[in-house]
């Protein structure tokens, strides 16, 4: 069907390429000091929050909480390149 073609070319389009996005994520990650990973952290809220707005609802925690999970976040995009099936069980 047309649905599956168009996934079997996009995964195909994506063959070995995520070892190289590893390495520029983990590079980006590594180069950004305290006051962009702020930006970061407060990007993420507000995108989310524009998105789902209803997901204020749910995080009703301290800012210091909110960018704590930020930062997990963060991190859990990494570890998706560099253990997908560990992720994928604790996910």
């Amino acid at each position: 069907s047309w649905l599956w073609e168009n996934v079997e070319r996009m995964l195909r389009a994506l063959m070995g390429k995520p070892a190289a996005q590893e390495r520029a994520l983990a590079a980006l990650y590594g180069s950004l000091d305290e006051s962009a990973l702020m930006v970061i952290r407060k990007e993420v809220y507000q995108k989310f929050f524009a998105l789902a707005p209803a997901g204020q609802d749910f995080f009703k925690q301290s800012t210091t909480r909110l960018y704590f999970i930020a930062d997990k976040l963060v991190a859990m995009t990494l570890d998706m390149y560099k253990e997908p099936k560990r992720m994928v069980e604790d996910i």
